[in-house]
Parts: structure tokens; sequence; C-alpha cells
């Protein structure tokens, strides 16, 4: 799984996430690189849910 489809799965818009925190963006996908989908959410579960609510992604 790619970190982006990730971020997609957890309602979270990637590029608006990019663009509005470039250094936790990329703090994450290398992190997210090294660990299993499911240790990343249980790692990062209560950082995730404040992204989300500042980078919520917009259903068609």
């Amino acid at each position: 799984m790619e970190f982006e489809d990730y971020l997609k799965s957890k309602k979270i818009d990637a590029g608006s996430f990019k663009k509005g925190d470039v250094l936790r963006y990329q703090e994450w996908s290398g992190l997210f690189e090294t660990m299993h989908p499911e240790s990343f959410t249980a790692h990062k579960k209560f950082l995730i849910n404040e992204i989300r609510r500042r980078y919520l992604l917009k259903e068609d």
C-alpha cells in the first residue's frame, strides 16, 4: 500500500496535507515505508485524527 492510498483510506486529502504540513508529511511518509499500515495507525492514532480534521478529504 502506498502512503497516499493509506491517507485516502483514512479520509485525509494527501495533496492538502503535503502542501500544508510538508515536514510532517515527509516524516510520516518515510516512517510509513518502514512499518505495516496497522502498526503505523496504532503509532499515530491520535495524530491521524488531528490531521483528518485539518485536511479532510472531500467526498464527490
